[in-house]
Order: C-alpha cells, then sequence, then structure tokens
C-alpha cells in the first residue's frame, strides 16, 4: 500500500508541502518536495540514488526544489519547483515501484509534475503515465531523451566566454568537463564539434576512454579535474562541487556546468566574484531540460526545443551583461530577478536593486 506522510514546517523549511513516499511491497521510499505553486504547477525531476541517509536525500530534495522554482522563473516558464528524490540504488529499480510513485504523484492532484533526472529514464516516465498524466518526459525516435539540457549548458558557456574574452567562436578553448553521464557526454559532442579542446575526469573509465576515442579528450584523474588548468571549468556530475575547501584551488577563469547546486552555500558564489572567476548559475545553464518538458504536446518536436533553447544564451548574457554593471554577482543578481518573478505570481513582488537596469 502506498502511503503519503507529510512532513511538518520545521522540516520542510520554505516549501509549501513535503511529503515522505513508502510502498512496502516495492520497497519504495521517496520524497517529493514541492517549494512554489505561485507560477504554476511544481515540476522537478525524478532522481534516483543511494543516499547515505535521509537526512542527505530530505536536503537534496528541498535543495533542488528551490532551484527548479528559480529555473522556471529565470526561463519564463508557468511552473514552480518541485522535486521527487527516490532513496535507492538505481539497480534494484522495477516497474512496480515507479508505478507505486505514480500513483503517490497522482494523489497530490497535479500540484507536482516529475521527468527523468538522474538515476531514472524517459521510458520510467513512461511506466508512470501508465497510471498518472503528471509525468513528462519523452523520447525521441531512438528512445533517447532530447538532448536540450546539454545544449543549453552548451550556449550558456558560448555567452560566458563571450563576455569574459570577447569570443564569438569556442574554437581552442579549453574546457575540463567533470562528469560524463548522458548531459557530460552530449555537452562534449557539442563543444568538440564547436573546436573546443576537452579535459574529462569520470569515476567510470569506460566513459572517459569513450570521451579520448571520439572527442579527443584528455583523461585526468577525477580528483584533478577541479584544478586543472583550462578556460572552463563544467561540473557535471552532482553539485556542491564549489566549496571552501575547492575554491583556492581554482585556475579556471569561467565556470558553467549541467549539474545542480554547483553551490556549496550561497556565499561561494560571492567568493567566486571576489577572486574575478565568472560563474554562470546551474539553473540558468541547464534549464533546457525544463523547456523541453514545457513544450511537450501537440506538435512536439526536439528541433523547436532546441531553437527555444537558445532564450539561456539571451538570458546569460543578459544576466553576466547586468550584474558588471551593477557590481554583483551573478548568482545574486539572478536570485533576485527569480524572486521577483515568483513574487509577482504570488501577488508580492520584492523589489530589484536599480529595477530599470536589469532584466526583471
Amino acid at each position: 500500500m502506498v502511503t503519503l506522510t507529510e512532513l511538518g514546517p520545521r522540516m520542510r523549511s520554505s516549501h509549501e508541502r513535503v511529503v515522505r513516499v513508502t510502498d512496502a511491497a516495492t520497497r519504495l521510499d521517496a520524497i517529493i518536495a514541492v517549494h512554489s505553486t505561485a507560477r504554476g504547477p511544481a515540476f522537478g525531476g525524478c532522481r534516483m540514488r543511494a543516499y547515505p541517509s535521509k537526512h542527505a536525500a530530505l536536503r537534496d530534495a528541498l535543495r533542488l526544489s528551490q532551484a527548479m522554482s528559480r529555473k522556471a522563473a529565470l526561463a519564463d516558464l508557468p511552473f514552480g519547483g518541485g522535486k521527487c528524490v527516490v532513496m535507492a540504488d538505481p539497480a534494484t529499480k522495477t516497474d512496480a515501484m515507479m508505478l507505486a510513485l505514480g500513483e503517490a504523484i497522482h494523489r497530490l492532484g497535479g500540484s507536482f509534475l516529475t521527468a527523468d533526472d538522474s538515476g531514472t529514464t524517459v521510458l520510467d516516465m513512461e511506466v508512470i503515465r501508465g497510471v498518472t498524466p503528471y509525468a513528462r518526459g519523452l523520447p525521441m525516435t531512438s528512445g533517447a531523451a532530447c538532448p536540450a539540457a546539454a545544449y543549453g549548458t552548451f550556449l550558456a558557456i558560448e555567452a560566458a566566454v563571450a563576455h569574459r574574452w570577447g569570443r564569438t567562436s569556442l574554437d581552442g578553448v579549453r574546457v575540463a568537463m567533470q562528469g560524463l553521464g548522458s548531459l557530460g557526454m552530449q555537452l562534449c559532442a557539442y563543444l568538440a564539434e564547436a573546436g573546443a579542446r576537452l579535459i574529462v575526469a569520470d569515476l567510470r573509465a569506460d566513459l572517459t576512454a569513450q570521451a579520448a576515442r571520439t572527442f579527443g579528450a584528455t583523461v585526468v584523474p577525477p580528483d584533478q579535474i577541479l584544478s586543472v588548468e583550462a578556460d572552463v571549468l563544467s561540473p557535471n556530475a552532482f553539485g556542491d562541487v564549489l566549496c571552501d575547501a575547492v575554491l583556492p584551488h581554482l585556475r579556471a577563469q569561467v565556470i558553467v556546468g549541467g549539474a545542480n547546486n554547483q553551490l556549496r552555500a550561497p556565499r561561494h558564489g560571492l567568493a567566486l566574484h571576489n577572486r574575478r572567476i565568472l560563474y554562470v548559475p546551474d539553473y540558468i545553464a541547464n534549464a533546457g531540460g525544463l523547456i523541453d518538458v514545457a513544450m511537450e504536446g501537440p506538435g512536439y518536436a526536439p528541433s523547436r526545443v532546441l531553437q527555444r533553447c537558445q532564450s539561456i544564451k539571451t538570458t546569460t548574457a543578459r544576466i553576466l551583461a547586468d550584474a558588471d554593471v551593477l557590481g554583483l554577482p551573478p548568482c545574486e543578481l539572478a536570485d533576485w530577478i527569480a524572486q521577483d518573478r515568483m513574487g509577482r505570481g504570488c501577488g508580492a513582488a520584492m523589489q530589484v536593486p536599480n529595477p530599470a537596469q536589469v532584466m526583471v
């Protein structure tokens, strides 16, 4: 029997709703966090991971759902932010577990929409749609997901490189890639085609070997990728990588990646700014996946999605330019703009510094 347990205010922080989902028959143990529905239903991917503790899973759900609210606001999409985390090794995933999760999502009445994320696939979403319409993510004819998240991150890298060095091409730009999962490998393809020189690291040797063989990438150990000499650092694994221990060793001048919650804490964005390292907030760079699911429906086509992702490049360039004018870290300005847009959605606008000069 699928059971939903509401977590109290002390556990859910500033979120509208946080629900623990359990089902003994399928060994499902999950958390669904709804951060905001001010702009529309809370949207967030379904992440499956063998978390070290339930506290770690809750922290991930809370932070990721909050970032999704910002992502939707900056992309000007009619969604709030949410997240589903399943506390299990993806190798133990079954269709029965996915159907039980789908039942729980359906019982939330459309306030939360999900899609594939780390540890789940678009094929899992097809299983969930067997019991609820509130699952998004359509496979292409190949069965793979649309590469919108990787393409959007690529466009954000182009915008950041143009802002920092005035370059209109990535030819010869050294990009250090942390993580070669689906997004990371697709991003490598876009970067290599644009002429970038790739330096890669991943815990899976087969993936680094593939990147070396396919893209001519230089492979370095995972514990060296964040401090390697490069023009751009692109974190594309899990979050919390930009922290006190790492910041003194960074040698890249630009950081743009597809991983969520790259900053361990907000103060690390200011620390990067003080070191003159240009950091593009992850929830701007990796908004392609959200744009993809927002465009599902009649007339859906991956080519149209990728064309719509050009807005990520425009948003990145505008945020970086306005942050320079205001003398602010880009992540701080982006947070203000996102809060303002969410505030308007619930009737409580938040003032942005010098609003006549910034994108609101």
